[in-house]
């Protein structure tokens, strides 16, 4: 409305700058390439950030690039969940409501929530990955839209940002990947203090090589003089200069004002109190016009206009009459679509606010509240409820304030902006002592919590109590990432129904939270406190939470003690669930007892109520349950050796969590798949699909898993650093304190497998000693048997070396023991069976051609090619050993070298071609047939090694330091390592340990022993 009154006090030239609007520019040119554009601004406040903006954007839409602003709304503690990007992508919509239709198709009752003009918000589902799937589904949309234009969004004032549109401009700034898409955000970086909340993410995203960050300095004598040239419209006199240089310290807001005061006669501008210099100019206003201003101060950052036209109580040709001097004193600004005002600049609103009088902000705020109570069209219909909550509260009045935040806290709930929905419960309940009991007593818990926990009340007609919004508070934290606090607000509420004299189903309720709690922080595996909520609803009628205990019971037996007993309580989960009608509930006690009847032997009934739960599940759209469906039978399959089956079911079910955006459930199902593949051979398909998981996993158990399939590719593949530094990231995800025998026993065998590598055979029997010590449950043999296996090769494998001889009868025996105790409920385990009992008598030095026929006959219909190359490369090792069929020995080698060299495993690789150069046997079927092996040839000669470097290798093999060897051998310890280097270097190792475990594998301690 007021849009083209004249302002004189901001200069028409650009002044400097010219650097950081280059790396702007220059950020447009790379977005057209399809390279999203990242960038941070910062500054103190009135240094120029604005004006910087504004000149970006103008070159931007003379590009032709589409613009989109976005403020941060600095309003209460709490703000606007997605206020900058809500703002943003409703200019979009109304540039582009085609383009962003199309590129929201499909979701857009998700993305609702960040802009409701997109369609009805639903109200579910929550869950801990909730916020993901929708800041996910926004850096899609994003990508859409831009991917035949440039879209330029920028998202000002971020020190007031709420947490949920922190943390989505984090995940944009780290996930968006394609797009001519450029995302700018400012900040005030003068009021980031050491406890801020935007420092974290500031320091995170300077971490992000694809982040840029532009910070704006002051301007220098020069660049003042060029501003006030500008804003004079002619040369400034020098000591005009000199002092408003001097008074401004080169900030470009307070030149302007300096220059604005002067102009208007305001001696007293030039004043060495801020505060006065930014107040001097509302003062001189008519009072019509202050008061409008001071109006505007507490409305937020931007007031409608038919809004201010109702709080101020004007008539509408007396509040034009005072915009129009508040808007050409340059204090407010009329809004780009001309809806609303807001000041110039955030620091004058922030001094005119400051003066107020309590009583006088309280007064204001009132009339904000009453306004908006009785005009539902003064406001959207999002920001009304989350703005009358600030109102009422910045109005002192409790009882109105109380149900009007709890109101904001379902509307931020069902945003996903849980962190904000943490923020307004905590005050409704610092607030609940202050609120009458008439109308506490009015409020019900159906109104405002959907984590009611049940006592036996009708939540519609019960009153809402104080641990009710405890149960809400934990919930909303524990989804938002805050789990320590979840964890205290557990704690809290459990010592308020224990003062309160208790009320079992809420505290069973909240001992359930603290369990989930415990073992997800790594404090625990959460066991006690699941006990406990146990023990509280024994002897209670059936209910939810009775239920949910005994599932969760059930579940907690099935990760960390297989057993009858938890077979029991997973059938009267079951049971539990059915009685009451809570069928989501019941399939998910159906997985656990499904899976729990396969580990206890009964694996086709078990397999089929798990294929009926993933069914029954999809049909009525349970997605989760049936995501968790999915995860549970691709394991169990892969623990039948049926992994073709497997990877098809994960296929699907990764079609279906994905298109839901369950992140944790995709990376779980990517993770069974990468085992699976590993198993079929399909090794770079493993490797993707186990990154793929670290990708989307979020949780600390996926993410370990796919370490640890990572781990195992490299472990079989030669790679010993690789695999060493994935073992040591999965024990970092997985943690000490909740140790489940599926994530502990393939740790174990890794560190064999890396232990072995290296020649470490010590530690190999350590590591086999605590895994047999920490035991294997039912259900864990397709972990344990692998395990037993690595340690009787690595035992095998180092028979006849120096000091290795004493302790491996009984390493032996202990292996043995073990066996004994496995199930070998499918062919693959039996094959398994039948290699470990071949290596434990190869580590004796009984293995014959039988034993090893009979595991390559065991292996070879498994379609497991890594295990049946090694099967096969024994076999042939034994035909050679026994002057058995050479023939048949070279058709095993070259097809283990084919597998090998396909796998890409160099290990298997250079334990085949040794074997085949020793007995002069070809490699591939075109290679020419070579004579019989010379008795005294030396099967070493291919490693390219001098004789010097022989004698250090048989050295090397037998541990010795460089000094040792330099002794030996009178050289001085340079030259010894510079010929241990050498040998590294000839031998493709990283390390000591790895040449010698190499010599000892392949071998050749035979040939490096002393000559007579």
């Amino acid at each position: 409305m007021l849009g083209g009154v004249e302002t004189r006090s901001v200069s028409p030239v650009f002044v400097g700058r010219a650097d950081e609007l280059a790396v702007l520019v220059d950020a447009l040119a790379r977005a057209a390439d399809q390279e999203p554009q990242a960038l941070l601004l910062g500054g103190e406040a009135g240094v120029g950030k604005t004006r910087l903006t504004e000149e970006f954007l103008g070159e931007a839409a003379r590009r032709g690039a589409v613009v989109a602003v976005g403020g941060c709304v600095e309003i209460g503690a709490e703000g606007l969940p997605f206020a900058p990007f809500s703002t943003a992508l409703r200019t979009l919509l109304r540039l582009l409501p085609g383009e962003l239709a199309a590129a929201a198709a499909g979701q857009e009752d998700e993305l609702a929530r960040i802009l409701p003009e997109l369609g009805e918000t639903p109200r579910g589902p929550h869950d801990e990955e909730s916020t993901a799937r929708l800041f996910e589904l926004t850096a899609r949309m994003l990508e859409r839209l831009a991917a035949d234009r440039t879209v330029v969004l920028v998202l000002e004032d971020l020190h007031w940002a709420d947490t949920s549109t922190r943390h989505l401009l984090a995940y944009l700034f780290r996930t968006l990947a394609r797009g001519r898409l450029v995302l700018v955000a400012t900040y005030r970086a003068d009021d980031i203090h050491r406890r801020h909340p935007l420092r974290p993410l500031l320091a995170e995203l300077d971490r992000l090589r694809t982040v840029q960050r532009i910070e704006l300095a002051r301007f220098n004598r020069g660049e003042v003089r060029r501003q006030l040239a500008g804003i004079l419209a002619s040369q400034p006199d020098e000591a005009f200069v000199d002092s408003v240089f001097e008074r401004s310290d080169g900030n470009a807001f307070f030149v302007e004002e300096l220059v604005a005061s002067h102009e208007s006669g305001c001696r007293t501008g030039l004043t060495e109190s801020l505060r006065d210099l930014l107040l001097v100019r509302v003062e001189v206003l008519p009072d019509a016009a202050q008061r409008v201003v001071r109006i505007v101060a507490e409305g937020g950052s931007t007031v409608e206009y038919p809004l201010l036209l109702a709080v101020s109580r004007l008539g509408e040709d007396e509040l034009i009459e005072a915009l129009r001097a508040a808007v050409g004193a340059n204090i407010l600004l009329a809004t780009a679509d001309g809806d609303g005002y807001r000041f110039r600049h955030s620091l004058v609103r922030e001094a005119v606010s400051d003066d107020l009088l309590p009583g006088e902000r309280a007064r204001v705020n009132r009339r904000y509240a009453e306004a908006v109570e009785d005009d539902e069209t003064l406001l959207r219909a999002e920001e009304r409820i989350i703005r009358l909550a600030n109102y009422w509260y910045a109005a002192n009045d409790p009882a109105k304030a109380l149900p009007a935040i709890l109101a904001a806290s379902v509307t931020a709930r069902r945003r996903h902006a849980y962190s904000e929905q943490l923020s307004l419960l905590e005050r409704a309940m610092d607030l609940w002592d202050s609120v009458p009991d008439d109308v506490r007593d009015e409020l019900r818990p159906a109104d405002y919590t959907e984590v009611y926990p049940p006592c036996g009340c009708d939540p519609a007609t019960t009153p809402l109590q104080r641990v009710d919004l405890l149960a809400e508070a934990t919930v909303a934290a524990r989804y938002g990432g805050d789990r320590e606090r979840a964890l205290k607000l557990t704690k809290l509420a459990l010592r308020i129904l224990d003062e309160d004299g208790g009320d079992p189903l809420r505290a069973a309720w909240f001992w359930t939270e603290r369990s989930r709690l415990i073992a997800n922080l790594g404090r625990g595996d959460g066991w006690q406190e699941i006990a406990t909520a146990q023990e509280l609803v024994k002897g209670l009628p059936p209910s939810q939470v009775h239920a949910d205990v005994l599932v969760r019971v059930a579940g907690w037996g099935m990760l960390h003690n297989p057993g009858p007993g938890n077979l029991a309580a997973a059938q009267r989960a079951v049971e539990y669930a059915r009685m009451i009608g809570a069928e989501e509930t019941e399939l998910n006690a159906r997985i656990t007892h499904g899976c729990l009847l396969m580990d206890s032997g009964d694996g086709p009934n078990g397999l089929a109520a798990l294929h009926e739960v993933k069914d029954r599940a999809i049909a009525l759209g349970f997605t989760v349950v049936a995501g968790r469906a999915h995860i549970n039978i691709t394991s169990q399959l892969e623990s039948m050796g049926r992994s073709r089956e497997a990877v098809e079911l994960a296929e699907q079910g990764v079609e279906l969590v994905r298109r839901a955006r369950l992140l944790d459930t995709e990376a779980w199902v990517r993770g069974n798949m990468a085992e699976s593949l590993y198993s079929l051979g399909r090794w770079d398909e493993a490797a993707e699909a186990a990154r793929h998981t670290l990708r989307v996993g979020h949780g600390a158990a996926p993410r370990g898993s796919a370490s640890a399939r990572l781990a195992y590719l490299a472990l079989a593949r030669g790679e010993l650093a690789e695999a060493a530094a994935q073992l040591a990231a999965a024990h970092a995800h997985f943690g000490t304190h909740d140790s489940q025998p599926q994530h502990r026993i393939p740790l174990f065998r890794l560190a064999i497998g890396v232990a072995e590598g290296e020649g470490r055979l010590a530690d190999v029997r350590a590591e086999t000693a605590q895994a047999i010590a920490y035991g294997f449950p039912l259900g864990q043999h397709r972990y344990a048997w692998p395990l037993l296996l690595a340690s009787a090769t690595a035992e095998a494998d180092a028979r006849g070396l120096p000091g290795t001889e004493e302790g491996r009868a009984a390493a032996l025996e202990a292996l043995r023991d073990a066996a004994r105790t496995l199930a070998t409920p499918a062919p693959l385990w039996t094959a398994h069976s039948e290699y470990l009992r071949a290596e434990l008598l190869r580590a004796e030095g009984r293995d014959t051609v039988d034993d090893w026929t009979a595991v390559e006959a065991a292996v070879s219909p498994l379609g497991r090619p890594y295990l049946l190359a090694r099967a096969r490369h024994r076999l042939a090792e034994a035909l050679l050993g026994s002057g058995g069929d050479r023939e048949t020995a070279a058709g095993l080698l070259r097809d283990a070298h084919a597998t090998a060299d396909r796998l890409g495993s160099r290990r298997l690789r250079e334990d085949l071609a040794l074997l085949a150069q020793r007995a002069r046997l070809p490699l591939t079927p075109d290679e020419a047939h070579p004579a019989a092996p010379a008795p005294d040839t030396d099967p070493i000669e291919a490693l390219g090694l001098t004789s010097r470097e022989r004698d250090v290798l048989r050295l090397v093999a037998t541990g010795s330091t460089n000094r040792r060897i330099a002794e030996e051998l009178f050289i001085s310890p340079k030259t010894a390592s510079v010929h241990v280097s050498n040998i590294l270097a000839k031998l493709g190792v990283a390390s000591r340990g790895e040449a010698a475990a190499l010599a000892h594998r392949l071998r050749l301690f035979a040939a490096l022993a002393p000559r007579p």
